[in-house]
């Protein structure tokens, strides 16, 4: 007697993973929301606990380095355990240290706090890219990452207007109080409804699971890949290119998320509602950016050589935001800049989904941790940024007497610089895969 076939077997498939999607768009709007709203508290921040600039510029740094530092342990775990348990555990974890932020009563508690919430939020973009791997065919990614990228950017949009408006309202730490308590929502909510392996989701059909998998055969299956061989990893042409690039663009993102509306009040004359309109301005840049990037992604992986593609559109795309700084920095209205500046964030913005399409086949089978390890370095170019601003704002008034533009604007030539460099960066990338472990003989 035959076997039965499956129920599902000849229904269209379900659609459990775009419901997937829109959990990562979730968790990557609280990560920046969570994130940006640092910088729009900046100027009350140092108000009321009397921090310098370069003071200022150590707190920013915790975040930074902590995040940086527990990248790969993070993405280590989610290969190992899953990213279900360590995506809710993450999202709590930071949202508590987000709360406390607002609880800080000087230098020293202002650095413990933002160091535990950088150790938190390090594992969600190398979980994000292992739930990417499990749950979506290759030729899905690109519109999937610009889609959850462009989430990221609407949470750094929304973070400078609202925060200004809630700190007007009721002050800078009842804000951070109330951004505390949006990603208790998301942890649970996580928890309850994903699973690691789509097989395992009462939500997936057959004709869905086939779908997932279609050239996804290396994250099929849950179980533990074999140790990371790190030796062929910190060799590899396009794994240290790749890692180039991120700390390249963290240097030049950071300074809008950490310092930009800083810049606006001291240059610009501009007030903190107004500085966070105008930063959202530039954020909106970069959403626009991420969308059509990710749209773009897809239209690449159809191509011969879509990586020759993805590196021709990260030359033109980091070159065009070089020029657009260049321009911004010379326009004598804050509005003329910010929207130039937006145009600069938008052309850098639409190169990231296409970097995430690299990036994933490039780390072989330890999506999560390898994808750690690129993401994680780009800190060192986020905490120099952020360390620079601080020390060259400083130094600009102690040693030669500027303040405002004459102070602020020369920096500008350096991140100019680090643009142009991620563009020869793009040129020089090559996919060369890592090597898979031997498959285990038959006994």
């Amino acid at each position: 007697m035959s076997s039965p076939e499956p129920e599902d077997a000849d229904l269209p498939p379900t659609r459990a993973r775009f419901v997937v999607a829109a959990w990562l768009c979730g968790l990557s709007g609280i990560l920046y929301l969570d994130r940006i709203c640092m910088g729009q508290a900046v100027v009350p921040i140092q108000k009321e606990l009397g921090l310098s600039n370069s003071e200022m510029s150590y707190v920013l740094m915790s975040f930074t380095l902590a995040y940086g530092i527990f990248a790969v342990p993070a993405g280590w775990l989610g290969d190992k355990t899953g990213p279900r348990s360590v995506l809710s555990s993450i999202v709590l974890a930071w949202s508590v240290f987000t709360a406390l932020t607002g609880a800080a009563t000087g230098l020293l508690t202002l650095l413990l706090v933002r160091f535990l919430f950088g150790a938190a939020e390090a594992g969600a973009f190398p979980n994000a890219a292992k739930v990417m791997a499990r749950w979506f065919p290759p030729t899905e990614r690109g519109r999937v990452q610009g889609v959850m990228l462009a989430f990221s950017q609407l949470g750094a949009v929304a973070a400078p207007a609202a925060t200004a408006y809630l700190i007007g309202l009721a002050g800078w730490r009842l804000a951070f109080f109330v951004y505390g308590f949006i990603g208790v929502a998301w942890a649970v909510g996580f928890w309850m409804w994903f699973r690691n392996d789509p097989a395992q989701h009462r939500g997936v059909n057959e004709a869905e699971l086939a779908r997932i998998r279609t050239g996804n055969e290396s994250e099929s299956q849950t179980a533990n890949p074999s140790p990371v061989p790190w030796g062929a990893v910190l060799t590899n042409r396009g794994v240290l290119v790749l890692s180039l690039i991120m700390v390249c663009g963290a240097f030049y993102t950071y300074f809008f998320y950490s310092w930009f509306q800083k810049y606006l009040h001291a240059t610009r004359g501009v007030e903190n509602v107004e500085a966070g309109n105008l930063t959202s301005l530039v954020m909106a840049g970069s959403a626009v950016g991420m969308l059509f990037g990710g749209w773009l992604a897809d239209q690449l992986s159809k191509l011969a050589d879509p990586v020759r593609g993805r590196r021709y559109l990260g030359v033109v795309c980091y070159l065009t935001a070089a020029a657009c700084l260049f321009l911004g920095i010379r326009q004598d209205d804050a509005l003329s800049l910010a929207a130039l500046w937006g145009l600069s964030f938008c052309a850098m913005h639409v190169t990231l989904p296409n970097w995430w399409s690299c990036a994933i086949p490039q780390c072989g089978r330890h999506t999560a941790t390898i994808f750690g390890l690129m993401n994680g370095l780009g800190v060192l170019g986020a905490m120099a940024s952020q360390w620079f601003v601080g020390w060259f704002t400083d130094r600009q008034e102690r040693v030669f007497g500027l303040t405002g533009r004459d102070a602020w604007d020369p920096m500008f030539d350096v991140y100019v610089s680090v643009l142009v460099c991620n563009a020869v960066a793009w040129w020089l990338y090559r996919f060369v895969p890592l090597p898979e472990p031997p498959e285990p003989e038959e006994v």
